[in-house]
């Protein structure tokens, strides 16, 4: 007996079947992350802990201390501390499909083949604005208010956004070139490290002289002071403008060789 395979007809790398097959891939992530424990503690639950924790243990002096209530600095941080630790679950869920040969499976099946890569930052953006709604609504519940009306607060959600996909392509370029997730690991320890030295944490004046230049002028402080200054009113531009530079940098820089990667991992 013989078996009939189904033919394909007409090129597949057009762009009119770049945007369908990249939604269907990106529901596929979606799914995936939800379903796995990891990405969800990760992403949701730990964050939303850290940050109840931080404002029952360091909450009133911090606001004694600032004379501002601490949630204007812990909920941004802590957000962007949920952005980055979802991407980090999300390399980890890459790096376990690249071994298990689903990559190498897709680039040989009828798609487009951008559509992997394409979804994947779809994904991630989908991700972050979960994520950050989910815990902004945590803080609310502690007493975070957006203060500056509507329009920043759309800015404000905007900021993880940027700040997220630029981590983003750090952490799947050292996925898909790296065999072992000890690189990725690294990265997240670098991440916690950034949390605890960063404006969000305590203020900058808390931080001995020779560490606040460095607390000052390292990008997580930068996204902190844009969403502090969104929400509660204070310097929006210049905060904005480094956070910009610093994510845009970074998609420049690791955008290139993430595709490459891909690629690669996806022959293997």
């Amino acid at each position: 007996m013989t078996t009939v395979l189904p033919g394909v007809s007409g090129h597949t790398e057009t762009v009119r079947k770049l945007v369908p097959q990249t939604l269907v891939q990106t529901k596929r992530l979606l799914i995936r992350w939800r379903r796995d424990p990891l990405t969800v503690v990760q992403s949701l639950g730990f964050p939303a802990l850290l940050l109840i924790m931080l404002n029952t243990v360091l909450g009133h002096q911090i606001s004694a201390f600032s004379g501002t209530s601490a949630l204007y600095g812990s909920v941004p941080m802590v957000t962007l501390v949920a952005v980055m630790s979802g991407s980090l679950a999300g390399a980890i869920t890459l790096g376990r499909e690249r071994d298990a040969g689903l990559l190498a499976r897709f680039w040989v099946l009828p798609v487009h083949r951008a559509s992997g890569l394409s979804a994947r930052v779809l994904a991630e953006a989908v991700r972050i604005v979960a994520c950050t709604v989910v815990l902004f609504g945590v803080g609310m519940a502690l007493g975070f208010r957006f203060r500056q009306g509507i329009p920043a607060a759309v800015a404000l959600i905007g900021v993880p956004v940027l700040y997220g996909l630029g981590f983003a392509a750090l952490v799947t370029t050292a996925a898909v070139f790296s065999a072992k997730s000890a690189v990725v690991e690294m990265i997240s320890l670098g991440s916690s490290l950034m949390m605890f030295f960063s404006t969000g944490f305590v203020p900058l004046t808390a931080y001995p002289e020779w560490a606040q230049p460095i607390v000052a002028h390292q990008p997580m402080s930068y996204a902190i002071e844009a969403m502090r200054g969104l929400s509660i009113g204070g310097p929006v531009r210049g905060p904005l403008l480094a956070t910009l530079a610093w994510s845009l940098g970074a998609m420049v820089v690791f955008a290139v060789p993430a595709a490459i990667g891909y690629t690669r991992a996806s022959r293997a």
